[in-house]
């Protein structure tokens, strides 16, 4: 294959950028088994749920071992537990028992660990791209092009060496070599792996690096995206989730192939603007530029604590988790606005309260006071989690706001079930309402479409919306 193949065809997949994404494999089961090698090679399950005392719950992470049994993200821990029981309850000597072939190893989630380890894999990407997009705590964009290119390795471009990536690239680019850097460091300096896809463009990259997990690097050149996608479901397009999946069925679109050379206008009745746009990135197609993640709306801390109804436990956790918030505030050097709690009753009810200000401040005094002050509405209430977040941020110099006079607003309206900001009923940190639909789609990343998890099937712990 000639360097031309890769340099100089018609595109039907935009400029040459060179777009790499990064995804953790089952992140947080990877973190648990660099502290605990013991684990390799065994089914691992993190979640919560099965701490002491408690018997409700879900998974937020699977291994690909655990998954062979079934188990997956966001499921429910009961039902988790038939498909693969915990190995604690596994003794060869009681015939009733389970079988120890067929247990799994259940840890509950540490997410300061699975943060100390995000930062080793963040300083690695910061190191290796000046153009980063974060997605979330097991996900990232990087825009290399002017780190590497497209450019056949070796010195014979007639003879190019064969490619060592899976997917379209038949010989071997610079582009690939770049990756295999990329990961190889993420490897080596923060201990866990990763799979990277490498393409033209953002939705590519994406596509790729899920199309060879675990471990994998996909390499889809200028010029194959489009046949590269062609034969995937509609599911693998990015952006395409459930609701969208089931709209394009109806229409006769199974495939990437069928969504790229569908009418457009015709998309454009069931799914709005969603519809060709989604065509045009299943046709290769995709000219969003690789930009960093914008600053924060909201900071928040939340912690898990077995279901309790005593005051002074609830009160100690929610005046730490203030002090923690404002801390973090202020490092970021930013105001705020509104100051809210989140109190999560069993087994997933969640409730918010928040309060809003008459201006810009930064008072940790006042933060730790209008939350506890918050928190009174649930003094007998018995919860298994408690939060507290500053939203309504402001970064820019002003001056502060007096701190006399503020009352409740509209801000303080109990939240519970499906309006919860942050996954009512299904649980209590996936990223949206079960049945939220298309409408939530991020304009830079192509998410929500009833996606419930980031990364590499991971349900998310961060900040609540």
């Amino acid at each position: 294959m000639s360097l031309d193949k890769f340099t100089h065809d018609e595109r039907d997949d935009g400029p040459d950028r060179v777009v790499c994404h990064v995804d953790m494999d089952c992140f947080y089961a990877s973190c648990e088994r660099l502290r605990r090698p013991d684990l390799a090679g065994e089914p691992v399950v993190v979640g919560m749920g099965y701490e002491p005392g408690e018997s409700v719950g879900a998974v937020a992470t699977a291994s690909y071992e655990a998954r062979a049994f079934g188990v997956d993200s966001a499921m429910p821990i009961s039902e988790a537990l038939e498909l693969l029981p915990r190995r604690a309850d596994a003794d060869p000597d009681d015939p009733d028992a389970p079988d120890p072939e067929e247990t799994g190893r259940y840890l509950p989630v540490d997410l300061g660990f699975y943060e100390d380890v995000a930062s080793e894999v963040k300083a690695v990407l910061r190191d290796c791209a000046d153009t980063r997009r974060e997605v979330s705590i097991d996900e990232a964009y990087l825009d290399v092009t002017d780190r590497t290119a497209w450019t056949v390795a070796g010195d014979d471009p007639a003879d190019p060496p064969p490619s060592g990536a899976a997917g379209p690239a038949e010989a071997r680019t610079l582009a690939e070599g770049y990756a295999r850097h990329v990961k190889g460091r993420i490897e080596r300096e923060a201990g866990v792996p990763a799979s990277v896809g490498v393409a033209p463009n953002m939705s590519a990259a994406k596509v790729a690096s899920d199309a060879d997990k675990p471990d994998g690097l996909v390499v889809v050149p200028p010029g194959t995206v489009a046949g590269f996608l062609a034969p995937l479901p509609t599911a693998d397009v990015h952006g395409v989730g459930p609701v969208t999946e089931g709209k394009l069925a109806e229409l006769g679109v199974e495939t990437a192939g069928d969504l790229a050379t569908a009418d457009r206008d015709r998309l454009a009745e069931p799914l709005g603007e969603r519809g060709p746009e989604l065509s045009r990135r299943a046709a290769g197609d995709d000219d969003r530029e690789v930009t960093p993640t914008g600053l924060p709306k909201s900071l928040s801390r939340e912690s898990a604590l077995p279901t309790t109804a005593d005051e002074a436990t609830k009160r100690e956790t929610v005046s730490a988790l203030a002090a923690d918030v404002a801390r973090r505030a202020r490092e970021r050097g930013c105001l705020y606005r509104t100051i809210g709690i989140k109190a999560v009753e069993p087994p997933f009810d969640v409730n918010t309260r928040a309060r809003s200000l008459p201006g810009p401040v930064d008072d940790p005094d006042l933060v730790e006071e209008v939350a506890l002050d918050l928190l009174g509405e649930f003094d007998e209430t018995r919860v298994r989690k408690l939060g507290v977040r500053v939203s309504k941020l402001d970064f820019a110099e002003t001056d502060q706001a007096t701190l006399g006079g503020f009352e409740p607003d509209g801000d303080g309206d109990r939240i519970r079930g499906d309006d919860a900001g942050d996954g009512g009923k299904l649980t209590d940190w996936v990223g949206g309402p079960p049945d939220r639909g298309d409408e939530g789609a991020d304009a830079a990343t192509g998410s929500g479409d009833d996606q419930r998890r980031t990364g590499d099937g991971q349900a998310s712990l961060g900040d609540w919306s």
